[in-house]
């Protein structure tokens, strides 16, 4: 595909097997992990994210066209519904069906099945406005010539999200998450001074429950991950999954390869009872940012969930440094754990304009509730003694 730029060009690819590690990561960079080659390819070749699993990969290269030197990429998916996604839009797809059109296949910008904010237009070192806007108008050329209904970008950066917003294609989304900011803590106990009486108090009884219980909690790093604790771990994410949704996204290979590629970015809170694994917490580390992902469990333990999924991880980004906790989607009980309400955005480009007339509606009022119940929080949930939301 030929780009305004006559020194650029598009292509698309439909496995991450097509490129080099080496390139992608080049234009990923290292501050987020799951935009990296090796968390991609390994959604893909586990069986997790592929065409069989209604995502069919039609990634986005953008290249230089004499050499056909990488210099930009996008993570694509064709998709076939709308699971794994964490920004709903099933109310639309319900919509234009029952008004005859055809909502599926669409397709989708985004790490399957991982709520978190990163980058979706990885351009390493070449990301200027002008590159930007060629990279979010070829991915909407891709849409449109795939013959699909919309494209959907989620979980973008706020840079992405301004930037993409400037182009007349998108409507621009607003979500809500909960994440906990570092303040320069020096320790828990100083975060928890910075907490109202009350919420310090509460927090300081869950975790000495915990402390009583005949539990060892261990927080180990991907190398330290065998294959007995990973068959463990999906145990429990199995039962997790069982329990909230019916149905696990994730193949239990999956996590093998991420045990091979992705080592260094995994860090695992398990709890032990009796030398045998009870419980995990699954997070990954960013270069400034611990991302909470999968939680599971065999047995359940007052307040286990909240000292492995919440506190350990804010232990953990103090220790190291880190000036944020993301804990994942939904939650607002977080907001009494110190984790702040943060919007999260996604763009959203529909062919039809008998559909993007209503999309666009509701997007701009959806927008409104969520800043205003975001304000409200702010105002009447605030967690610490001084206005700090």
């Amino acid at each position: 595909m030929t780009t305004p730029d006559a020194r650029l060009q598009i292509r698309t690819i439909s496995s991450l097997s097509e490129v080099s590690a080496e390139a992608w990561d080049a234009c990923a960079g290292q501050s987020n992990p799951f935009v990296k080659h090796g968390f991609l390819s390994a959604l893909e070749d586990s069986g997790s994210a592929d065409a069989a699993s209604g995502w069919a990969g039609q990634h986005v290269l953008l290249e230089e066209a004499e050499s056909g030197a990488l210099l930009g990429a996008v993570p694509l998916y064709v998709k076939s519904h709308s699971y794994g996604e964490y920004v709903f839009d099933w109310g639309w797809a319900d919509a234009y069906e029952r008004a005859g059109g055809r909502y599926y296949p669409k397709a989708q910008v985004c790490v399957p099945f991982t709520p978190a904010t990163g980058p979706r237009l990885l351009l390493g070192d070449t990301a200027d406005a002008d590159t930007q806007r060629i990279l979010g108008e070829a991915i909407v050329s891709v849409a449109g010539q795939l013959g699909l209904s919309g494209l959907h970008l989620t979980f973008p950066e706020k840079a992405e999200f301004d930037a993409l917003g400037e182009l007349d294609a998108f409507e621009q989304r607003l979500g809500l998450q909960y994440h906990w900011h570092n303040a320069d803590y020096a320790s828990f106990d100083h975060f928890l001074g910075a907490l109202n009486s009350r919420k310090r108090k509460a927090i300081r009884k869950e975790r000495r429950e915990v402390a009583a219980l005949d539990i060892d909690i261990r927080t180990l790093s991907g190398a330290e991950m065998t294959e007995a604790l990973w068959d463990a771990f999906f145990d429990f994410y199995l039962n997790t999954s069982d329990r909230k949704w019916g149905q696990a996204y994730l193949t239990r290979r999956f996590f093998s390869l991420l045990s091979k590629r992705c080592a260094e970015d995994v860090v695992m809170v398990m709890a032990f009872e009796g030398g045998q694994p009870v419980a995990g917490a699954l997070n990954f580390r960013g270069g400034d940012t611990l991302y909470g992902r999968n939680w599971g469990c065999s047995e359940d333990h007052k307040f286990l969930h909240f000292e492995a999924c919440y506190y350990r991880a804010i232990d953990y980004a103090i220790e190291h440094g880190l000036t944020r906790v993301e804990a994942g989607a939904q939650g607002q009980h977080k907001v009494q754990r110190g984790y702040l309400p943060t919007p999260t955005y996604s763009l959203h480009w529909i062919a039809d304009p008998a559909l993007q007339s209503p999309v666009a509606n509701f997007v701009r009022q959806e927008r409104e509730q969520v800043e205003h119940q975001i304000e409200a929080m702010r105002v009447h949930d605030n967690p610490y003694r001084k206005a700090e939301i």
